[in-house]
């Protein structure tokens, strides 16, 4: 029978942080399993060790390289224990009050052998003062242990713990004569805020990258700190960084959409907490291929001053059983620890298409896909800015709609007269040729029905003609380039016209609405 309650000392005098509350919770109340999940071990047995003193009981550790020992510095006889086996039955046995760290236990979580050694372990803790504790980067729980074990994800850390990190390093470093500290208190801030995101050890690493750089730590070493952010992003195969050299811009048109999000801009910030607005959560955009989602999603990024991560459906599914759910927490994990971030869902019709007939196509893995990020979109309390893009709506899940998943749907249709004009004069002015050299109403006007992409590939195709003529660009070029082209509004006339009449009263205008009609 498991007895609530822990003979310990008193506990310490400050307040413990969230994750460790809840730790010292599952050891005081007897638990006999907890399944730590985390890349940090050194950061989690120093918490550990920690939390053993407080409550009087010896630290010890498993791995399959060192076998059975003691983390605390304590003396005292051990079995010797290489096998995961052996060291389930050493477990078992201990009669002193104990935390028995397993590190990288989980590929022996295959072994039905193991697994039932475990579950009796379970059953066998529930009447002694040891807890044994799984530590390992991924989660991986066999069903015959489900309901004996308790699962903590390990928060990264905070800014206190990498600014303590900090004031570590300058202390070596000023005592050391081959470095230089260069910090006010506002250069550390942003030092920290770059590094938030990373583990102590990939922070340490950061810190002593700049210093080896150029023999100082100051505030231009941002940039390596969040080369290193980057580095995290790419390991975990599941996000894309974007450098964001977008900017809005560089968006013709869309004035709707670009008002909603400049007043949107400063609600990152802790003076907004203040006056009581919640995180923005994120849009939707819905619309034509081609006009300009896309493009968006990287010029939001840029104006706000946010890095920008790209998260692919197809890589979230995978073959292995139960790996898509664990991909798309993985990922999620990462947005958050790099967060206040923007996170783009580039076309994510064509990842939650199959989630109604889920049951009967993959055993219900898209709908469970679907049901995780859904959860997630409608609670997340992380600055994370979700850009979500969809061409096909028909193909969307209605659930993905309601509000409270996103800030606002906007709907990006053709660009009317005007916004064919702005567009012809970006890619003018990026092509570095002057826009008042060339009659843009004249262009808009032939241009009707023309989506932005279309435009930009009018304008350089002009310009390979103008190359393989020897001459400059012209207008009459631009002209016989854009009547060459065959938009998509004309080729897909009646899809377009469903799109629009489905965006009519279920979407806001991501332009502010005119008498003209955009498709031809």
């Amino acid at each position: 029978m498991q007895v609530p309650g822990d003979p310990a000392p008193a506990g310490p005098s400050r307040p413990l942080p969230p994750f460790v509350q809840e730790l010292d919770t599952l050891v005081r109340a007897r638990y006999p399993l907890v399944y730590l999940v985390t890349s940090e071990e050194q950061r989690v047995e120093a918490i550990l060790a920690d939390l053993a003193r407080s409550h009087g009981k010896a630290l010890l550790g498993w791995s399959a390289t060192k076998g059975l020992r003691r983390l605390d510095g304590a003396k005292g006889p051990l079995p010797a224990a290489q096998s995961p086996l052996d060291a389930l039955a050493a477990v078992e046995k201990l009669s002193e009050p104990s935390l028995v760290v397993l590190e990288d236990f989980h590929p022996y979580l295959q072994d039905p052998q193991v697994v039932r050694a475990l579950r009796d372990l379970a059953h066998a803790l529930k009447s002694t003062y040891a807890t044994a504790i799984l530590l390992s980067p991924s989660l991986v729980i066999p069903p015959e242990v489900e309901k004996e074990i308790s699962v903590l994800d390990v928060p990264l850390p905070t800014y206190g713990d990498l600014l303590e990190l900090l004031k570590q390093i300058v202390g070596v470093v000023r005592r050391s004569e081959n470095a230089k500290v260069e910090l006010t208190n506002a250069d550390a801030d942003q030092l920290v805020q770059a590094a938030l995101g990373l583990t102590l050890s990939e922070a340490e690493s950061a810190f002593a990258k700049a210093i080896a750089t150029d023999g100082r730590l100051s505030r231009a070493d941002v940039p390596l700190v969040l080369e290193e952010k980057r580095q995290v992003i790419r390991k975990s195969g599941l996000l894309e960084y974007f450098a964001p050299d977008a900017k809005l811009a560089d968006v013709g048109g869309l004035d709707a959409l670009k008002a909603w999000l400049a007043r949107r801009g400063a609600a990152f910030s802790e003076a907004a907490r203040r006056f009581g607005l919640p995180q923005p959560k994120g849009l939707l955009l819905l619309g034509v291929q081609g006009c300009g989602k896309s493009l968006t999603a990287k010029a939001i990024a840029a104006q706000w001053g946010l890095p920008l991560l790209r998260l692919d459906m197809g890589r979230i599914f995978s073959g292995l059983v139960g790996s898509s759910e664990e991909n798309l927490r993985k990922a999620i994990r990462v947005a958050e620890s790099v967060a206040p971030v923007v996170l783009w869902v580039d076309e994510i019709e064509k990842g939650l298409s199959g989630s109604q007939s889920s049951g009967m196509v993959d055993g219900g893995v898209s709908a469970r896909v679907f049901g995780a990020l859904l959860t997630w979109l409608q609670e997340k309390t992380a600055p994370v800015f979700v850009v979500a893009t969809a061409n096909r709506i028909e193909q969307l899940p209605p659930e993905l709609l309601r509000k409270g998943r996103f800030d606002e749907l906007f709907f990006i249709d053709l660009p009317a007269a005007a916004e064919r004009r702005e567009i012809f004069e970006i890619h003018l002015t990026k092509r570095r040729r002057d826009p008042a050299a060339f009659d843009t109403a004249a262009l808009a006007a032939r241009a009707r029905g023309f989506s932005g992409a279309e435009i930009e590939q009018a304008v350089i195709s002009a310009l390979y003609d103008a190359f393989a003529e020897r001459t400059d660009l012209s207008q009459a070029q631009l002209e016989r380039a854009v009547t060459e082209s065959l938009p998509l509004s004309t080729t897909m006339r009646e899809e377009i016209e469903r799109l629009r009449a489905w965006a009519r009263a279920r979407t806001r205008p991501a332009s502010t609405p005119c008498e003209e009609e955009a498709t031809p």
